[in-house]
């Protein structure tokens, strides 16, 4: 059966998980600026006007029946600065989850908090597949999935090896 999925705040011990909202959208272009992000992803970073659009687009949800988009964006409760964004992208018996930190907020463990506690989440919902896609350069990220539970395995996808974790 096919959990229903509502995004609720999550707190961590720094951070506060805030479900993503239009009004995020010209702090976190600030705080997703650096084209550095975009090195193992692709891209680059997207003006606070296309940003906004991309959340207009998120918070409408997917036009696949039964699939839920859940994002949260990552607020240092210290500062009650916005620091990264978290993503859970739920599909019946499975969720792919990502992250992002700034630059500047990187190193911190926060990434690595933030995937934990929302992956806690998503156990705690009943699913029973986690998986993220991670660039096999990419040791930070590695150690992200890691502390979210996940675990590599040999199958890869565009260049990124799948990490994953099972009930």
């Amino acid at each position: 059966m096919i959990p229903v999925v509502t995004v609720v705040p999550l707190l961590t011990a720094r951070l506060d998980l805030e479900p993503l909202r239009l009004d995020h959208a010209p702090e976190m272009a600030s705080a997703l600026a650096d084209p550095a992000l975009h090195v193992f992803i692709g891209g680059s970073p997207l003006p606070e006007p296309e940003l906004r659009a991309r959340y207009a687009r998120m918070l409408a949800g997917p036009a696949e029946p039964g699939t839920a988009w859940c994002n949260w964006v990552l607020r240092l409760r210290a500062t009650g600065v916005a620091v990264g964004t978290v993503q859970a992208t739920v599909t019946g018996a499975a969720a792919e989850i990502a992250w992002v930190t700034g630059t500047a907020w990187q190193g911190l463990g926060l990434a690595k908090e933030a995937a934990a506690a929302l992956a806690a989440w998503l156990r705690g919902l009943g699913i029973p597949v986690l998986l993220a896609h991670v660039h096999p350069d990419h040791h930070a990220s590695a150690a992200v999935a890691t502390a979210a539970g996940l675990a590599p395995t040999e199958s890869f996808e565009d260049g990124e090896r799948r990490w994953e974790w099972r009930a």
